[in-house]
């Protein structure tokens, strides 16, 4: 007997089964593990009994996901941590089913040959089952209003340092230089456009003030943004309690809540460093260790945020020794600043 094909729809890049399947005489009630491919549109399901068998693929569109899983019995569902996870699971918690997030290169592994979004769905499926899986903590409503906050204050300050840079490099063609930092820019821009000794042309001299203007815009916005931060977190005492750690201010506070929340999902401290990318790579083999750099996986943002903290408690520690802590004085002398 010939073997053939599954049935294609010409509309469709793979066959239909890989989308629209449910096995003879099984039925939703039946699952106890879904995999979900997030998407904008359409969103891919794949759903397992407790044998591992495939009971259902589906397509859903947006509207129809919360009705579809509404009449499902209780199981533990799957997804990419990504862009409307958060808010994927908190509608689907609602309906008292047990969602976990996992990072994408986490799953890829799992990820039979080629990918299509069954076969992502699948992986997820899959890779919400194991023991050893390390999960990405929920964030709530208030987080990502924090962490929104964060986001648009990093731009701003991208945008601004671009704009000094702009202005630097502009006033470089006219024979002008001025030192590397904004407030450098910030006090000696305006002194530039009242000398009448340069070759700033009039034409020149109006379109770097309205350059320094937004500039200066640039500099209240941000400033807006510092003051909206501590308004909005004065009230956790979590926040409160991070801003007596030496170093720590109410930007490290406030993306710490943000990223980690109440830290409840770290066994330790070192658990939360290798989250952060501060530890060590590995290129173990052979019971030989080697360790190489810090890893830099994991938020930057944040990672960057408390090497600054650091660096200004290592400047205090330098420049007062005999007033500062003793042990880390002498860690700096033996292990070096940065390190």
């Amino acid at each position: 007997m010939e073997w053939t094909h599954p049935p294609y729809n010409r509309h469709r890049s793979v066959p239909m089964w890989l989308h629209d399947h449910q096995q003879d005489g099984e039925s939703d009630m039946n699952v106890t593990t879904v995999g979900i491919d997030l998407a904008k549109r359409v969103i891919q399901i794949h759903a397992e009994d407790e044998r591992g068998k495939v009971v259902a693929r589906k397509q859903l569109k947006r509207d129809e996901v919360l009705p579809y899983f509404a009449q499902h019995q209780p199981c533990l569902i799957g997804m990419e941590a990504c862009a409307g996870s958060h808010y994927w699971r908190r509608k689907l918690s609602s309906l008292g089913l047990e969602v976990k997030l996992i990072n994408p290169a986490y799953v890829k592994p799992f990820v039979k040959r080629n990918k299509n979004d069954a076969r992502d769905a699948e992986a997820i499926c899959e890779a919400v089952t194991r023991p050893n899986m390390p999960f990405v903590p929920t964030k709530s409503i208030e987080q990502q209003d924090i962490q929104m906050l964060h986001r648009i204050r990093s731009q701003a300050i991208k945008q601004r340092t671009a704009l000094a840079n702009q202005i630097r490099g502009l006033l470089g063609e006219y024979g002008l230089v001025i030192p590397l930092g904004i407030a450098s820019v910030r006090r000696q821009l305006p002194e530039m456009l009242e000398a009448t000794d340069n070759e700033l042309t009039v034409l020149g001299r109006e379109l770097l003030s309205e350059l320094l203007q937004e500039l200066l815009m640039l500099d209240k916005r941000v400033k807006r943004f510092d003051d909206k931060i501590k308004v909005v977190m004065k009230h956790s005492d979590a926040y409160r309690r991070l801003l007596t750690i030496p170093g720590v201010g109410p930007l490290i506070a406030s993306a710490l809540l943000m990223t980690v929340g109440d830290g409840t999902v770290f066994k330790n401290g070192r658990h939360m460093a290798a989250y952060l990318g501060l530890v060590p790579k590995q290129h173990s083999s052979g019971g030989k260790d080697r360790l190489l750099g810090i890893s830099k996986r994991g938020d930057r943002y944040l990672r960057s945020l408390l090497v600054h903290g650091a660096r200004s408690i290592g400047y205090r520690v330098k420049d007062n020794p005999e007033h500062s802590n003793q042990w880390l004085y002498q860690l700096i002398e033996r292990r070096g600043f940065n390190k």
